[in-house]
């Protein structure tokens, strides 16, 4: 498309160096009416024609045959999706960008920017409401500053209190003000070193995370291995994102799980029949005689599919979580992106799917497939061990009506919604 629209650039650069058509056709020996046809995207042009043209109007040839970058594109089609411009509207981003593209990088700048603030705004919902160094130091700041208005109050209420007393009040004011300046100073601090770019980690979870995601969520040794206990254990021994017992423990558990679904079903096998039969996962559970628990969780170890994964136990507690692009899995509380995981806890053998849209991102879809499966074999009068698998699947916007879901009800901006907890720091969609 890019492509034709070679002529439409033509004309707008000659718009802007003040050239009459007959003028420009005249440089470069051909009639005003051709010319006329070429501008208006009805002659295709190239070789020495082109050329010549590129030389009159001072730009290089691939400024009008190529146009604006890809990534432009892009940004504008994205921002067309934000802004709910219906299709024909949004296909003319490439137009757009080829005839104004200084107001092309403007608009492009404003929605990467935008983007990125509510990327920010999520992070920092999420750690005020659920950071428990941030939580410690509230509390300390509150506790003391607490005292020392108590403490105050005596001094300045009380007429009749005797001199021993009264010092023994001001030295408590003495340290208990002296703690919370350290408090206050602690705090910045921490809120210095956390503006690196780089994410810390605040628990065993978040520390395996990092230690996935700096894996790319694929093991090739596990995959071939003879002995996966060994090899388990050098990668979690050596892995400097795993600093604690717990977070070690935590990954040894997920990577024994990875070299089970290795064994059982390997990535060769897997591949050879999505590239037979596409990648849908009940049919793939029934041509391999796979659980569709295990499909899911491999079909989210191929690198060309994109997919995200979500893991939780039978209390709800999500204990693997492969992100994806537009979609943000809540590490804390937000149940709302997660309902297809949680519908299925209690009805193993159950596979949901629906499609799904979470707000504030784009707006992206994903076909979400959840099911439960038991995790070991029963045993007398004790409920079955099991655990929810969802495998997010990128799929292009189309007809199929998805599900509006929220990352956190605080950044959600999706109105009328009945099970909202808290309102929306947002407004009209910012």
């Amino acid at each position: 498309m890019r492509e034709g629209l070679t002529g439409s650039r033509i004309r707008e650069r000659r718009v802007m160096l003040g050239l009459k058509q007959a003028q420009l056709a005249q440089q470069i020996g051909i009639s005003a009416s051709y010319l006329n046809l070429i501008e208006h995207n009805r002659r295709r042009i190239g070789g020495k024609l082109l050329l010549n043209i590129a030389q009159a109007l001072g730009v290089e040839p691939q400024a009008l045959t190529e146009g604006a970058e890809a990534a432009l594109i892009a940004v504008l089609r994205e921002a067309a999706g934000d802004a709910g411009l219906v299709e024909p509207e949004a296909d003319r981003a490439d137009e757009f960008a080829g005839r104004f593209p200084g107001w092309a990088k403007v608009l492009a700048t404003s929605q990467r920017r935008i983007a990125a603030l509510e990327q920010t705004v999520e992070a920092l919902s999420d750690r005020l409401a659920h950071d428990p160094q941030l939580a410690t130091s509230m509390h300390e700041l509150l506790s003391t500053a607490a005292a020392i208005r108590s403490t105050a109050a005596i001094l300045a209420e009380t007429d009749e209190l005797q001199p021993e007393w009264r010092d023994r009040f001001q030295a408590n004011i003495h340290e208990d003000s002296r703690r919370l300046s350290d408090s206050a100073q602690s705090l910045v601090t921490y809120f210095d070193n956390a503006a690196e770019t780089r994410e810390v980690a605040h628990s065993p979870q978040v520390e395996v995370e990092s230690f996935l995601a700096a894996h790319d969520y694929s093991f090739e040794p596990l995959e071939q291995a003879h002995a996966p206990d060994t090899v388990i254990d050098q990668l979690v021994t050596g892995a400097e994102a795993l600093t604690t017992k717990a977070a070690q423990h935590i990954a040894t558990g997920v990577l024994q799980q990875i070299a089970r679904d290795a064994a059982a079903l390997p990535l060769v096998l897997l591949q050879e029949a999505v590239a037979a039969q596409g990648h849908d996962p009940a049919q793939l559970a029934q041509t391999l005689n796979q659980p569709v628990g295990r499909v899911l969780r491999r079909l989210a170890s191929l690198p060309d599919l994109g997919a995200g994964l979500v893991v939780c136990d039978r209390s709800g507690s999500v204990t693997f979580a492969k992100t994806v692009e537009g979609f943000s899995v809540p590490r804390f509380g937000a149940c709302c992106p997660l309902w297809p995981l949680f519908a299925v806890l209690g009805q193993p053998g159950l596979v949901m799917k629906t499609r799904v849209m979470q707000m504030g991102r784009g707006e992206a879809q994903f076909e979400a497939i959840a099911t439960c499966e038991v995790q070991a074999a029963p045993a007398y009068n004790s409920p079955p061990l099991s655990q929810s698998v969802m495998l997010l699947l990128p799929v292009p916007s189309g007809a199929t009506l998805a599900e509006p879901v929220g990352a956190t009800c605080r950044i959600c901006p999706l109105e009328g919604c009945r099970a909202r907890r808290e309102p929306s720091i947002l407004r009209d969609g910012i």
